[in-house]
């Protein structure tokens, strides 16, 4: 069988399928699963043509990668051909234990379990399966390896993951202030000491990237709408699981009962090999079939917070940078208590308060390294004369207060 395939990308054009390894892994269910998973949750209620999916940007990520290695390799830097198909492997897994809906469930279905760290087990499963043939791909994914810059290609605050996420969620939302010259970043990346660092004449382009970055995440990210879909998301199974513990026999799939009926902990998800599996069958479609139901279930908390969803009547969201009323909260808490005749605690399902960060880049933590002229290493925002860059590093933190548009 012939496994030198190419797929057409709208973003990049055609994309190779570099070796058999990868494309069996691409062909395994744990990795076609990520078909059915949206890369940006409930994005597309306000973008509606963000239904670009995990399977798309783990694509676009190799194909990235693969740039990457051929300009730090013309640059004289060694990479064998095992550490090429190894970045490879890693970069293409390097999402694959993402769960429904992506960020908006994370810690929803399985309590203190990340992505990554399913990854990383997912990853383990497939090595086993694969006759050991992943080992060095999970070693840099682990940043284990001993050339630590492999892993800065794979996770860092300028790897493969971010260049292809921020130019291909602009490209699916229409958001033009996401694009990026990734391919100019590529071409002006080196390594110096065993880190990826970028040639001073890149400076500008990392300037627009981590620019188009903060924009992304208060345009698209973190827009109030797609936050109060994704609240509003995070209540129904809240609601759903509070039944199902009360010994209500809900409608869902095997594997979506099977996680909501039980609070499994991060130690038993990790020691109990059977969770795993059972997660790498969850998508987007286990979820809301199970919402699609629940909207007409007797319960009038799960009945509206599901209806809610499918017909697009979100919360209303304010943002601020101040700590939310409290007396304006507890004045909504009493309207939703008289409105829907329920007690305070179940109005907290209708009004609530949360908040919510975003800082575009880290100092020092992996941090940006530009190659000067003098061959000095200098962090992007000492380098750069842009002031602006400053303020990136600041956490931003802003206060949200969600509560039901009716109570308005």
């Amino acid at each position: 069988m012939n496994k030198k395939k190419i797929i057409n990308d709208p973003v990049y054009g055609f994309i190779s399928i570099p070796t058999e390894l990868v494309f069996d892994l691409i062909e395994h269910p744990y990795f076609q699963r990520l078909r059915y998973i949206k890369q940006l949750g409930m994005t597309h209620l306000v973008y509606p043509g963000a239904l670009h999916t995990r399977f798309h940007h783990a694509l676009g990520a190799m194909h990235l990668m693969a740039m990457a290695i051929e300009t730090l390799r013309n640059k004289g830097h060694q990479i064998s051909h095992d550490e090429e198909e190894a970045l490879t492997i890693a970069i293409l897994l390097h999402d694959i234990g993402h769960g429904p809906f992506s960020h908006a469930l994370e810690r929803t279905i399985i309590a203190g379990v990340a992505h990554e760290d399913i990854s990383a087990m997912l990853m383990n499963k497939l090595n086993e399966q694969f006759g050991g043939s992943l080992t060095m791909a999970i070693d840099i994914f682990n940043d284990t390896y001993p050339r630590r810059f492999l892993h800065q290609l794979v996770s860092s605050q300028l790897d493969m993951d971010r260049l292809d996420y921020l130019n291909r969620d602009s490209f699916f939302t229409g958001v033009s202030e996401g694009v990026i010259s990734s391919d100019r970043i590529i071409k002006m990346l080196n390594v110096k000491d065993d880190h990826v660092v970028v040639e001073a004449k890149g400076i500008y382009s990392i300037e627009k990237f981590l620019i188009a970055r903060r924009l992304m995440y208060w345009q698209v990210y973190l827009h109030k709408t797609v936050i109060a879909g994704e609240e509003l998301l995070v209540k129904v199974f809240k609601r759903g699981r509070e039944l199902i513990l009360q010994g209500e026999d809900l409608f869902a799939t095997p594997a979506l009962k099977h996680f909501i009926q039980s609070n499994i902990s991060r130690e038993v998800f990790k020691k109990e090999d059977h969770h795993l599996d059972i997660f790498a069958s969850l998508d987007d479609a286990d979820i809301m079939s199970a919402v699609k139901v629940w909207a007409s279930h007797p319960d009038f908390l799960l009945s509206t917070l599901a209806k809610n969803l499918v017909q697009r009547n979100l919360y209303h969201v304010d943002i601020t940078n101040e700590e939310p009323d409290a007396a304006f909260v507890a004045q909504l808490t009493k309207k939703a208590m008289e409105k829907y005749g329920i007690s305070e605690q179940d109005a907290s399902y209708f009004v609530f308060t949360t908040s919510i960060r975003n800082n575009a880049y880290t100092a020092g933590d992996g941090n940006i390294g530009i190659l000067m002229k003098d061959g000095e290493v200098c962090d992007i925002t000492k380098a750069s004369d842009n002031s602006n860059l400053e303020a990136l590093i600041k956490t931003v933190k802003k206060h949200i207060t969600c509560y039901s548009k009716d109570l308005l």
